[in-house]
């Protein structure tokens, strides 16, 4: 589709003397001149009115689990639907959803048409109770965003919002009253880094963050930690001390690994050991829930009572389960309140059979490799009646084949993850009505757009496609490192 031709009105908007109009969704305030677009590439000026190109307009829509937004304290576990759109109001250099966040180089293979009550139809058919708004960043899908999820409140559906935050207070108002539950990314506490490496600044971000915590949400907070940049123990402390000042102990703090992408590509995935040195700064300032991100290993990733210990919810991987909660989120031994919040629903387990026939059905494999435990997996039943997709990890014994069912003529993309040290990768079936791709994920919150049958990256560091401009200069990274150490 050709996503640039068609627009409705959009909101905070300023009309100017001169037939431009001004854009307050952003900090930016973008000043836009008839027949032009703002910093997003998405929002633009047509007939001196302030106008959204993306209404309805986003990449394919994804099942994914909840720890995949960095949020470890609202029903562990659940299954949500992800719904991510193209352009943002950032350009971080190391984006690793450059090919849709970037306007200029989103294709239209990438980009599907979806309605509000589609999206809600889709995720109660699936049992899915909680949309979440993700990927590059949903603050330009701002119309969109508030539409549906008024839809989803009425469904009794919960709204997830991941985002960077750069957001105006009137706008992030306006949102406010539709969202349950935030995942703020919060680049560094240091202005000089916002500047340089995401083309925005600190401010906003910081009295976004007030706002959501002051109006009552359910909110966390991750840092992506960058090799020889910001994966320092001085980066922890930072963060930690503002999240006890502005917000609160109980706040959880997710540090995450770095994969090289965009235009940061020249260096490596943050090293474990650095993360975990942050983490012990953090946890010894006085945080009590912080946890590392991309990191499969159980102790990293694990929820204890901050009373007596006892392992509350096992993670491994994207994989969690409830250990020792009770309904009002307080820990089983001893009764400390852990702040959880199980929401409206327990996290539902999709359908099991034993064994499977299979006469008729397309199969296929995947092993894990390096740092890459997940996928997802991309189905349409071009067929007139519904048809069922299979999958398993390849492990010891004979676990059982967990099912997803497709409507007729339904496209639908889900992710499969690896839930334990000892599984190799996934065996998969599917019926012949169904057209099926695989795409390697290679963080938690990437979006891939390239299949596995188009190519796979040489190694596990930097995903396809990879941006094949100019890179970061090596001698500002140097410059930066010590700015901010």
């Amino acid at each position: 589709m050709d996503w640039k031709n068609d627009y409705r009105l959009a909101n905070l908007e300023e009309k100017l003397e001169d037939g431009s109009v001004r854009c307050h969704l952003s900090p930016r305030k973008c000043r836009i001149k008839e027949g032009e677009v703002g910093f997003c590439g998405v929002r633009g000026n047509r007939d001196g009115r302030l106008v959204t190109y993306t209404f309805g307009k986003g990449v394919h829509i994804t099942e994914e689990v909840i720890e995949t937004e960095a949020i470890f304290h609202y029903a562990p576990g659940s299954r949500i639907l992800s719904l991510g759109n193209i352009g943002c109001n950032l350009n971080c250099h190391y984006c690793q959803n450059w090919k849709t966040s970037q306007y200029k180089f989103v294709e239209n293979k990438d980009v599907h048409e979806m309605t509000p009550q589609g999206i809600v139809d889709m995720a109660l058919r699936h049992n899915i109770g909680t949309l979440s708004w993700t990927y590059n960043d949903p603050v330009v899908w701002h119309e969109f965003v508030i539409e549906t999820a008024k839809l989803a409140r009425k469904a009794g559906l919960t709204n997830l919002y991941k985002s960077a935050c750069f957001i105006t207070k009137e706008a992030l108002h306006e949102l406010l009253p539709h969202i349950d539950i935030f995942s703020l990314s919060l680049k560094s506490m240091d202005e000089t880094y916002y500047r340089k490496l995401t083309t925005g600044w600190l401010q906003p971000v910081l009295e976004a963050a007030k706002q959501i915590y002051d109006a009552g949400k359910h909110l966390e907070i991750s840092n992506l930690m960058i090799t020889d940049i910001s994966d320092n123990e001085e980066s922890a402390l930072r963060i930690a001390k503002w999240i006890l000042k502005d917000l609160g102990p109980e706040v959880p703090l997710h540090l995450v690994r770095f994969h090289p992408e965009y235009r940061m590509q020249n260096t490596i995935r943050t090293p474990i050991d650095r993360l975990q040195k942050a983490r012990a700064v953090a946890q010894k300032e006085g945080l009590k829930y912080v946890y590392l991100g991309n990191v499969p290993d159980e102790n990293d990733a694990s929820s204890f009572c901050g009373n007596c210990q006892e392992p509350l919810v096992k993670r491994f991987g994207l994989d969690a389960k409830i250990k020792a909660l009770d309904s009002e989120g307080r820990c089983n031994a001893c009764g400390e309140n852990s702040h959880f919040n199980l929401g409206n629903k327990l996290p539902s387990k999709p359908d099991t059979i034993n064994t499977l026939t299979p006469d008729g059905l397309k199969t296929s494999s995947y092993n894990w490799r390096g740092d890459i435990i997940s996928v997802h997996v991309q189905a349409k039943n071009t067929g007139d009646t519904p048809a069922t997709i299979f999958y398993r990890p390849q492990s010891n014994g004979q676990p059982n084949w967990k099912t997803v069912t497709l409507e007729a003529q339904e496209s639908y993309r889900f992710i499969l993850t690896k839930s334990q040290p000892s599984e190799i990768g996934l065996e998969i079936a599917w019926a012949p009505s169904i057209e099926s791709n695989l795409y390697e994920v290679f963080d938690r919150a990437h979006f891939p757009t390239v299949p596995i049958a188009e190519g796979i990256a040489e190694d596990d560091r930097v995903a396809l496609p990879k941006f094949e401009g100019k890179q970061f200069p090596d001698r500002m990274k140097s410059k930066l490192a010590k700015a901010l150490s």
